[in-house]
C-alpha cells in the first residue's frame, strides 16, 4: 500500500519497479480477490452487460440487476427483441437510465450487423451507444483478454496513489502511460481484475487518492436533481402505463414547467411516447 516513486514518466520505471508494483498488486488479490459473477464469464454479451451496469453504479447494487438481466435477456437477440418497458423494469433501482437505452441500442445492432457477435474491436465498440474508450478497454480485456490500455476509477486510484505521492491536479495522459508500462501483457484479464480490486481496498483506507485527480468532479445531489424527477417519470410510466400530464405533474410535484421539460427531454431520447393525453413508455 505504499507509495513507489513520485513524478514518474513512463522511461522512468524500471523492470525491477514494474516487478515489484505488479508482486504488490498480485499479493493483494491472491488473498482479497472479489468474487463477481460476470467474472466467471467469458461470454462477451455477459461482460458487456456487466460493464454497462457498473458505469458509474457500485458493484454490491449490480450484482443482482446484473443475475436478473442475464436471466430475462440471455442474448444480443432476446434483448433486441425486448419491449423497453421490461428492460428498464429490471433497471430500476441502478440509476442513469440512460444506459438501459444505450445497452438495448448496442443489442439490436450487434444482432442486425453482427450476426448477434459482439466485435472484439475498442475502435469498433466505440461506436456503439454509451461505449466510450474506458468501457471499450474493458470490454475487450475482459471478453477477449487483449491487452488493452484504459482508465476507470479503481485504476485512476492505484496509480495516483502508487506514483504520485502528494501531488494534485494529475491528469490522465499522465496516468496511461505508466498503466501501458506496467500492464501484465500475459494475462490482462487478470491483472486488471487485479487492478481493480487493489483500488477498491484503497478508497477506504484514507483519503481517496482520486480526489488528487485532475478529472475529480464531486457528484451533485441526488435529491431534488433532474435525474431523480426523470427516474420518477419513467417510475411512474411503468406503475401506469396511460398517465396523463397532469397525473405525472401531480405525482412529482415539482415545477410543472421544469417536468414538462424533462418529459419532452424523454420523449425526444426515445423513452417515452404520447399517445393523444397520455404517455406510455416507448415499444
Amino acid at each position: 500500500m505504499g507509495h513507489l516513486m513520485g513524478k514518474p514518466g513512463a522511461r522512468e520505471i524500471t523492470p525491477s519497479l514494474v516487478v515489484q508494483f505488479r508482486e504488490i498488486i498480485y499479493q493483494y488479490y491472491a488473498v482479497h480477490g472479489r468474487s463477481m459473477p460476470w467474472r466467471s464469464s467469458r461470454n462477451p454479451y455477459h461482460i458487456l452487460v456487466s460493464e454497462i451496469m457498473l458505469q458509474q453504479t457500485q458493484v454490491e447494487r449490480v450484482v443482482p440487476k446484473y443475475q436478473q438481466f442475464i436471466s430475462l435477456f440471455p442474448d444480443f437477440f432476446s434483448l433486441a427483441l425486448a419491449p423497453l418497458r421490461d428492460i428498464l423494469a429490471v433497471w430500476q433501482g441502478l440509476g442513469y437510465n440512460r444506459r438501459a437505452l444505450a445497452l438495448q441500442k448496442i443489442g439490436q445492432r450487434v444482432a442486425g450487423e453482427h450476426g448477434g457477435i459482439l466485435p472484439d474491436s475498442v475502435e469498433t465498440l466505440q461506436t456503439f451507444p454509451g461505449i466510450g474508450p474506458a468501457t471499450a478497454g474493458a470490454i475487450c480485456a475482459f471478453a477477449f483478454n487483449q491487452p488493452t490500455v484504459f482508465i476507470e476509477t479503481n485504476i485512476r486510484r492505484v496509480f495516483i496513489h502508487c506514483f504520485f505521492p502528494g501531488r494534485n491536479g494529475i491528469k490522465d495522459k499522465e496516468v496511461l502511460p505508466l498503466v501501458e508500462r506496467t500492464l501484465d501483457t500475459s494475462q490482462p484479464r487478470t491483472w486488471y481484475f487485479a487492478l481493480m480490486d487493489y483500488g477498491s481496498m484503497l478508497k477506504g483506507i484514507s483519503t481517496n487518492p482520486n480526489r488528487r485527480s485532475a478529472q475529480h468532479i464531486r457528484q451533485a445531489s441526488f435529491e431534488g436533481s433532474n435525474r431523480q424527477i426523470r427516474g420518477l417519470i419513467l417510475r411512474l410510466l411503468l406503475e401506469n402505463s396511460k398517465a396523463t400530464e397532469e397525473d405525472l405533474l401531480r405525482a412529482v410535484n415539482k415545477s410543472p414547467d421544469l417536468v414538462k421539460r424533462i418529459i419532452s427531454q424523454l420523449i425526444d431520447e426515445g423513452f417515452i411516447r404520447r399517445r393523444g393525453k397520455r404517455f406510455t413508455i416507448s415499444s
